[in-house]
């Protein structure tokens, strides 16, 4: 398939089906740019996706715990960790946390997003201008309202491969 910008395209092979997302560099340029850092070195590969909540959202991306046969991977603990490269300073925009919007998950401390990320299911616009949206989700959306529930998600399913589309 041809993207406007493959470069800036994820594509995210999950065990419900492909999820295409188009990564948003005018809002989120570090952001962005550490998603790819993550998708090309292989580490969201094998990431669950541990905090799936109905009607709001499903967060992912834990590539210390989260990651399926990864040396540290406990699934108690999914969600508690983020990758080795250092928290990213936030970068809020006026971007509304629709359906499909793709944002950073953290911690209290705003500058605090690292490797987690979530996907918006509804609309969830009490969060905007509080987390950083560097994307939206442009195919595959009934994928991820398959997704298993739970907090956390008992046998839950997972990001099978993340791959840019510039290097397909």
């Amino acid at each position: 398939m041809a993207y406007k910008d493959p470069e800036n395209t994820l594509i995210l092979d999950t065990t419900k089906g492909e999820v295409v997302i188009e990564m948003r560099p005018d809002l989120a340029p570090n952001h962005v740019t550490r998603i790819k850092e993550l998708a090309r070195a292989g580490e969201y590969d094998g990431v669950v996706f541990h905090r799936v909540i109905d009607g709001f959202m499903a967060q992912t991306g834990d590539v210390k715990f989260g990651k399926q046969g990864g040396a540290s991977f406990d699934a108690n603990r999914a969600g508690m960790g983020g990758s080795d490269k250092p928290d990213l300073a936030q970068e809020f925009s006026d971007e509304n946390h629709g359906r499909g919007a793709c944002s950073m998950a953290r911690a209290q401390n705003p500058n605090s997003a690292n490797s987690q990320f979530f996907i918006v299911f509804d609309d969830a616009s009490f969060l905007n201008k509080q987390y950083t949206v560097w994307g939206q989700v442009i195919e595959g959306m009934e994928n991820v309202d398959q997704l298993k529930r739970g907090e956390p998600v008992q046998m839950p399913d997972s990001i099978t491969t993340a791959k840019i589309a510039a290097d397909l």
